[in-house]
């Protein structure tokens, strides 16, 4: 049997050779070739899992058995079965007689591991202590074997890496006889802190640390290499070995270009790195926050509760709402940072959101006087006559009768740019209208503070004539709609929202209020779901069953309380300074004209959303032939790209792609699809650090900013999205990690609102107000703190939540 080298020294070895030595071995290749002190060894490449399945019938086996389904083990059986090949056996049994023979380590490396966002860790085997030739046979045919284990298979499927095609190969080192060894990270990997490093210790061999099977001394030092954290009592490490092992993994963190996870082992005072791959599911380095930023964070947070997509990043946030932030900011002569800086990336992916400090310019200088001369030519009651308005809504009308599958590839990129012009109509109407809604705010806030009556303000704002108080308004008829019908009620609530719909279509007794379902969807339905700054979620009219889950939520149960503005216009109104006219109609015509504002604030904001619709039809059409070019394998894939890459795309005239580019798109997917799955429990934004240095009262479960005044209580209802809306009843206490407008309606019927982001300006906030029901922003973590069903009391004024009947 002819065969090419199979085997080779670790040093023949570096990043380039993932696909022959597996990621562990081009790993260890590369910390060799860069005098790091590494065992010696070798590696037995993926060439010889190949000729295994080449020259023996396992190959075909293999593939039958994953066309049949085959669990792991009948697929481990096949392997126990097959003979090595003998030339795979005499090129491992040499390069074992080149090592000096001897105890080994034996450890699986293979092609999809140790890459960032899946270190595979612990999912092929490692066998140690590894004696003579027949035993390190055994070894290497079980660390093949291993790939096919239930755990390496289950973690596969979760990172998307497909069955076929796969390869391992197998790193074969001098076994080290370690007297102490373990673990270190180059970044703590609990707080994200860069410049930390963290080792922990343990005596003998290091699979007892990896494993969890002991309790290792955890050491912490910072850059320098001063001890933050040590053990009790006497220590494994010496103050010079930690400082040795902290700079080793400085050293792999720098050559990488990554933090990294390694494996160290201590034998004879001789400090040595067993491995060394990037670390997963680190999160973002801890951010110190100013003043400024504790004051838009909450506001920021609020929109970014999802990860953002590349294409969110590169398409809408940067063309759409970034263009308009960067516009308004400037028309005050202040820098906004680049989304960039913003939403800064690694692997293609968002890992957090940075909130954003001003930057002023030379312009600053002359700002007071161009708001002053806008709050004067641009009267926010008259928004709608403007021109551009007009514009505005004939190019969404355009935009929406596109028949996107009709359009060529640069048709459709032409309506994603069309999108954004029309975008920036909306951006040139903030820019213009919106001095005239804050100038008002700010002469009230200045006439309530002189008054003593300072803390009325948000309430006499609240209440505007919007249209998203008209969605609700329309919702809340739908649902007395449904009620009316007793067959149409029990079905809202017995039937989950997909089978619903069906219902719907396909019930005749339904059809009036199916057809005023669609209606609604027509007027409403570009309404986001999730958040105005993500063009890749859906919206009402592409996720119906959010809509009829918020029906549900309002098919009973009491009416709203009485609003919190005429309360705040009483009490206004029977202060004593009032009587003198003219003080009177200052006042009443100032919070009149902020509430115009806060009407025109949210009207635009509802009108912009009209653009997401077509756009993120758009992106689906070029997703879908992109899945039909073999790139994705699901349209809505087309998400992990960015918009230039889409722009670069030259399908013929049959929509294929060059062989090449197809790889290189759907690496590209891969592998920003499993780093997005990494840090999926990793926040954008540590809400903590917004709160941090709050006072609290002793007694209370959760503290916040009280948003909506007034004190209620009620059992708990966690709601963590729009898809758990119907799950709320009337009476509960509606605890949620964010909100935007449409989770407005849900307030009509919730005896208070408690929420992880926002702040007294948030819709939340504002809508509670209107219903007059009290309100805790800014809680950080009331979605983890508070438990369904647990009776609680709501100090909206205080911005503190109780438990029902403890100590206030």
């Amino acid at each position: 049997m002819s065969m090419q080298k199979i085997t080779g020294r670790l040093a023949e070895f570096g990043a380039s050779d993932l696909a022959r030595a597996g990621g562990k071995g081009a790993n260890l290749g590369e910390l060799v070739r860069r005098d790091f002190p590494v065992p010696e060894g070798f590696v037995v490449t993926t060439d010889a899992y190949r000729a295994l399945l080449a020259g023996t019938p396992l190959g075909r086996q293999l593939e039958q058995a994953l066309e049949a389904g085959a669990d792991g083990e009948r697929i481990r059986r096949l392997f126990a079965a097959t003979a090595m090949p003998v030339p795979v056996r005499d090129q491992i049994k040499a390069g074992y007689a080149e090592l000096g023979g001897g105890p080994v380590a034996v450890r699986s490396s293979a092609t999809v591991e140790d890459l960032p966002g899946a270190a595979f860790a612990g999912q092929q085997d490692t066998f140690l202590n590894i004696d003579g030739e027949d035993a390190l046979l055994r070894a290497v045919a079980d660390c093949w074997a291993s790939l096919w284990t239930d755990r390496a298979i289950a973690y596969r499927k979760r990172q998307g890496v497909g069955e076929h095609g796969l390869a391992l190969a197998v790193v074969v080192q001098r076994m080290v006889p370690a007297d102490a060894a373990g673990v270190m990270f180059s970044a703590n990997p609990v707080t994200g802190a860069r410049d930390e490093t963290v080792i922990d210790a343990a005596a003998g061999l290091g699979e007892a640390v990896v494993s969890g099977s002991v309790t290792p001394q955890h050491y912490v030092l910072d850059g320098a290499g001063r001890l933050r954290a040590a053990p009790d009592g006497p220590a494994l490490l010496p103050p010079a070995q930690l400082r040795t092992l902290a700079a080793l993994a400085r050293r792999a963190q720098e050559h990488f270009g990554r933090p990294q996870d390694l494996e160290w082992a201590r034998a004879g005072g001789r400090l040595y790195l067993l491995q060394a791959r990037p670390m997963t599911a680190l999160p973002p380095a801890p951010l110190r926050l100013h003043r400024i930023q504790r004051l838009v964070g909450p506001f920021l947070a609020e929109m970014f509760q999802q990860r953002p997509y590349p294409l969110d990043v590169s398409g809408w946030l940067e063309h759409g709402i970034g263009a308009m932030l960067r516009r308004m900011a400037g028309s005050v002569g202040v820098r906004f940072p680049p989304m960039a800086q913003l939403l800064p990336e690694e692997d293609g992916v968002v890992v957090r959101l940075v909130l954003p400090v001003p930057r002023p310019t030379l312009r600053v200088l002359g700002a007071p006087a161009a708001v002053a001369r806008r709050a004067r030519r641009y009267d926010p009651a008259r928004w709608r006559q403007d021109p551009r308005f007009a514009a505005f809504e004939d190019a969404v009308r355009r935009l929406r009768s596109a028949d996107v599958a009709a359009l060529s590839w640069s048709g459709l990129l032409a309506q994603a740019q069309d999108c954004f012009a029309a975008m920036a109509l909306i951006s040139g109407l903030r820019v213009s209208y919106l001095p005239g809604s804050f100038v008002p705010q700010l002469k009230l806030r200045l006439l309530l503070l002189l008054l003593g009556l300072r803390r009325l303000a948000p309430a006499l704002i609240a209440g505007a004539e919007t249209r998203t108080s008209q969605a609700n308004r329309a919702l809340a008829e739908l649902a007395a709609l449904a009620g009316r019908d007793p067959v149409l009620r029990r079905a809202v609530e017995s039937l989950e929202p997909a089978e619903l719909l069906l219902r719907l279509e396909a019930t005749p007794r339904f059809a009036g209020f199916n057809a005023r379902f669609r209606d609604f969807l027509a007027e409403y339905g570009h309404r986001e779901t999730v958040s105005v700054v993500l063009s890749s979620a859906p919206t009402w009219s592409d996720a119906p069953e959010v809509v009829l889950g918020l029906v549900k939520a309002l098919l009973h149960g009491p009416p709203p309380a009485e609003e919190q503005t005429g309360t705040a216009l009483r009490q206004l109104g029977a202060h004593p300074a009032l009587r003198w006219g003219w003080l009177r109609r200052q006042v009443l015509d100032a919070a009149g004209r902020s509430k115009t504002g806060m009407g025109f604030r949210e009207d635009t904001h509802f009108h912009a959303t009209a653009v997401l619709p077509p756009l993120r039809h758009a992106y689906l059409e070029m997703g879908a032939r992109l899945h039909a070019a073999g790139v994705l394998d699901a349209p809505g894939e087309v998400f992990h790209l960015r918009l230039g890459e889409l722009a670069g795309v030259r399908p013929d005239g049959v929509g294929r792609l060059p062989a090449a580019e197809v790889e290189r798109l759907r690496t590209a997917v891969r592998a920003r699809a499993v780093r997005r799955r990494e840090l999926a429990g990793v926040p954008l934004l540590d809400i903590a650090a917004l709160t941090a240095g709050q006072d609290a009262a002793p007694h209370a479960l959760v503290a916040g900013r009280g948003a909506s005044r007034g004190t209620a209580s009620g059992p708990v209802r966690v709601v963590l999205g729009p898809q758990e809306f119907g799950l709320l009843q009337p009476g509960e206490v509606l605890v949620c990690p964010y909100t935007n407008p449409s989770w407005t309606p849900l307030f009509q019927r919730a005896a208070a609102v408690v929420v992880d982001t926002g702040g007294i300006g948030s819709h939340a906030a504002i809508v509670a107000r209107e219903y007059g029901i009290p309100a805790v922003m800014g809680t950080g973590g009331g979605t983890t703190l508070l438990t369904d069903g647990q009776r609680i009391i709501v100090d909206g004024t205080r911005g503190l939540v109780f438990k029902a009947g403890g100590e206030r």
